[in-house]
């Protein structure tokens, strides 16, 4: 099994220099919707596939850093359980931010996949070597975007993006075949 399938030559091409991918949380990693609780805490929800996915492109050496507008403890500590160390809280400025994390990192914008879904994502997605969006991402990213998920937000988009760079850096079907597909 080669996932690739899915993805066209030209998108998998892409896909073999990155090494860094850069996400945004509300949108992306959870459905965007906010739940306020009768203390004020906020929570989200993160989907399963998704943190999955990041755990194995962490395998294949592939880093995942997220750059949010938002701060709070459960999103902390679901970065921390996914291994996520590269994390930005409270940014509206995502660009400087990014920059910052690829200079940590010693990796430049050709190495660099951006997934986002509105347009405060868009200068870091523009600079990536590898433009990414969710189904439900605004219009104006959609149609910017090297690889649009079939998925929404917080419902597996994060995972179709990692699936893509697990089958252009040729670690798909070794992953696979752990699980005996």
């Amino acid at each position: 099994m080669s996932g690739d399938s899915r993805f066209s030559e030209a998108l998998l091409a892409r896909g073999r220099t990155i090494k860094v991918l850069l996400l945004d949380v509300d949108g992306v990693l959870t459905d965007g919707g906010l739940i306020y609780s009768a203390q004020g805490e906020t929570l989200k929800r993160f989907n399963t596939l998704d943190g999955h996915g990041l755990k194995m492109l962490h395998s294949a050496g592939i880093t995942t850093a997220v750059i949010t507008g938002r701060d709070s403890e459960p999103l902390r500590a679901r970065l921390a359980a996914l291994g996520i160390s590269h994390a930005r809280y409270g940014i509206d400025d995502k660009l400087p931010a990014a920059q910052a994390i690829l200079a940590e990192l010693q990796l430049d914008w050709s190495q660099a996949a951006a997934m986002g879904d509105d347009w405060p994502d868009w200068p870091m997605m523009q600079k990536a070597a590898l433009r990414c969006a969710p189904s439900n991402a605004h219009h104006e990213l959609r149609v910017r975007a090297d690889f649009v998920s079939r998925s929404q937000g917080g419902q597996g988009a994060v995972r179709e993006v990692c699936d893509l760079l697990l089958s252009a850096t040729g670690h798909y079907p070794s992953i696979a075949a752990k699980y005996a597909l």
